[in-house]
């Protein structure tokens, strides 16, 4: 009421109205980017617990764009899990797992310049070698030119 009086004093006429639909568009949106990007990061995220000894962790200064990352788990069937980045691997035959795996890498790795493709490898410590050798293989088969094993020691409450 009173924004009218003072607008009609000095010559103006009614006040206009706010619209808040573009508002609300916006941040219509933005809810919805932000649930697929965790949606994203969720998807990468696989539990691997490392050899209780470790005493490394992956510098988190280190630059994090274009890391092609090889993850080896323990299904709850106790059979391993294979994944290039967020995206698992799901055969049994071992021949077609390299390959497939060796595929993968490839199309990851073929955009870097030769010095940069590197494959990171995490490897859950409660599987045997007998199925990380296929990791392995696969990272030998394709075009990376370097390997890194990484490894994360979750903080106890001690310290």
């Amino acid at each position: 009421m009173f924004l009218k009086e003072i607008a009609q004093r000095h010559g103006h006429p009614d006040t206009g109205t706010f619209n808040l639909t573009p508002v609300i568009d916006i941040v219509f949106l933005l809810i919805l980017f932000f649930l697929v990007v965790c949606q994203f990061i969720e998807a990468e995220n696989f539990p691997v617990n490392v050899p209780d000894l470790c005493e490394f962790a992956q510098n988190d200064t280190e630059e994090k764009s274009n890391v092609t990352t090889l993850t080896v788990v323990n299904s709850s069937d106790n059979k391993p899990v294979f994944a290039v980045d967020a995206e698992q691997i799901k055969t049994s035959n071992t021949d077609l797992l390299i390959t497939n795996m060796v595929d993968l890498l490839n199309k990851k790795l073929k955009s870097l310049p030769g010095e940069q493709r590197t494959v990171t490898l995490r490897i859950d410590k409660d599987v045997c070698f007998d199925h990380a050798q296929y990791a392995l293989a696969g990272i030998a088969q394709s075009i990376a030119t370097d390997i890194k094993l990484s490894a994360l020691k979750e903080k106890s409450s001690n310290e």
